[in-house]
């Protein structure tokens, strides 16, 4: 799989889809700022870093696909749940880099200077997100060429 960036979901996706994805986003963001009134900062900020319009992106992402497929003559359901769950994969995977991020930033935002802090967060959460996804694809490479190598035996 190479990475690249592919703007054509843009133009498929509807105003009121993107509506839904910053609703859903508001929705979550006012939720985590009730939390941290009632609870404190600390607390309320775990729930910040849910993915906010997760939910919302993998289900426009399933519809999507099945419609491509549709288009084509075909069912398009499997290919379009598979396509929904390669992309909450990404989300975890980046998530990872996120949890670096946050740890980074909170430990040294308050004895240094905060520009610098934020760049070298930034850094990490890209180091750490690619490592998180090199190593899934390695493992992924792994397991596929195990398997085709397997042949029957022939007797």
């Amino acid at each position: 799989m190479i990475v690249a960036v592919n703007g054509s979901g843009i133009k498929q996706t509807k105003w009121h889809e993107f509506a839904v994805r910053f609703l859903l986003g508001g929705v979550v963001t006012a939720g985590a700022a009730a939390i941290a009134d009632k609870f404190g900062p600390n607390f309320g900020g775990l729930f910040l870093a849910f993915p906010a319009i997760l939910a919302a992106s993998v289900s426009l992402v399933e519809k999507h696909e099945r419609q491509r497929k549709e288009k084509k003559g075909l069912h398009g359901i499997r290919r379009g749940r598979q396509t929904a769950a390669a992309d909450a994969v990404g989300a975890a995977m980046g998530s990872v880099g996120l949890i670096s991020f946050a740890w980074f930033t909170c430990k040294f935002v308050g004895n240094h200077n905060a520009a610098l802090v934020i760049t070298g967060a930034t850094a990490l959460w890209a180091m750490i997100s690619a490592a998180v996804w090199w190593t899934r694809k390695r493992k992924l490479y792994r397991r596929l060429w195990h398997r085709s190598s397997r042949r029957p035996s022939q007797a």
